[in-house]
C-alpha cells in the first residue's frame, strides 16, 4: 500500500514539470520570432548604399589571361631536296652527299596580348563601346610533324664523304621553307581576323555593342604596337 502511494504522488508531480518545460520552450519561440522581425524591419529601414566600381582595367586583365592567342594554324607539306657538291683527287672528281626529305609541319599564328596596357583598351561602358589596339600576329610556332616527315631517299657518291648532319639540315630548311609557305599564303592575315572574332566575341559576351579592333596602331602618345616574333618551338 505504502508503494502505490508514492508513485501516485509522483504523477502529479512529473505532470507539473513536463508543463513548465513546454511553457518556457513555447516562450523561447515567441521571442526568437519577435527578434527576427525586429532585425527585418530594421533591416529594410536603412538607407540603400551604392558601390560604383571603375571597370576599365577588367577588360584588360581578361584580355591578359588569354596569353597569346592563336587564331590560325597550317598543315604542310614540303619535299627537301638538300646536296652537298664535294670535289676529290685535287679538285679532279665531283661527287655529290645527297637527301631527299618529305617534310610536314604545323605552322601557327597570333597575337600577343601580354604587352597591353590599360591604354590599349578605350572603353565606354555607358555607350557600350570598346576599341582595342593590339599587336600585329607573329608566327607562334612552327615544328616538323615527326610522325609524317621521312627520308625519301639517301644517297652518297662512292668517293663523297658522308655528312651525317645532313638530315639535320635539311629538318631545319624544311622548318623556314614551312614558316616562309604559311605566310605567303596568309596566315598573318588569317590569325588576325580569327583573333578580331574571338575577341569581338568575348567583350559581347562583356555587354559591349560597338567593338572596333585595331592591329599594329597605338593609341594616341604611346609607342607602337610591335611583339617580335617568338623562337620556334
Amino acid at each position: 500500500m505504502g508503494a502505490k502511494r508514492s508513485r501516485r504522488r509522483k504523477g502529479p508531480g512529473l505532470i507539473r514539470a513536463l508543463l513548465l518545460v513546454s511553457l518556457v520552450f513555447a516562450a523561447f519561440s515567441l521571442f526568437s520570432n519577435l527578434s527576427a522581425g525586429v532585425g527585418c524591419g530594421g533591416r529594410s529601414n536603412r538607407p540603400t548604399a551604392v558601390t560604383i566600381i571603375e571597370r576599365t582595367p577588367d577588360v584588360v586583365v581578361a584580355l591578359r589571361e588569354l596569353a597569346f592567342l592563336e587564331g590560325m594554324a597550317f598543315h604542310t607539306e614540303r619535299v627537301i631536296d638538300l646536296r652537298e657538291r664535294q670535289s676529290t683527287f685535287f679538285r679532279l672528281l665531283d661527287t655529290e652527299d645527297a637527301i631527299l626529305l618529305v617534310a610536314a609541319g604545323e605552322v601557327r599564328a597570333g597575337v600577343d596580348l601580354r604587352a597591353l596596357t590599360p591604354r590599349a583598351v578605350d572603353a565606354d561602358f555607358e555607350a557600350k563601346r570598346v576599341t582595342l589596339y593590339l599587336p600585329n600576329a607573329t608566327i607562334s610556332t612552327s615544328r616538323l610533324d615527326n610522325a609524317r616527315t621521312y627520308v625519301h631517299t639517301r644517297r652518297t657518291d662512292l668517293f663523297a664523304t658522308r655528312r651525317e648532319d645532313l638530315e639535320t639540315r635539311a629538318r631545319r630548311e624544311a622548318e623556314r621553307n614551312l614558316e616562309k609557305a604559311a605566310i605567303e599564303a596568309g596566315i598573318l592575315e588569317k590569325a588576325e581576323a580569327s583573333v578580331q572574332r574571338t575577341l569581338e566575341g568575348l567583350l559581347r559576351s562583356l555587354g559591349f555593342e560597338e567593338i572596333a579592333v585595331h592591329f599594329g596602331v597605338s593609341p594616341a602618345g604611346e609607342a607602337p604596337l610591335l611583339i617580335p616574333a617568338l623562337d620556334p618551338e
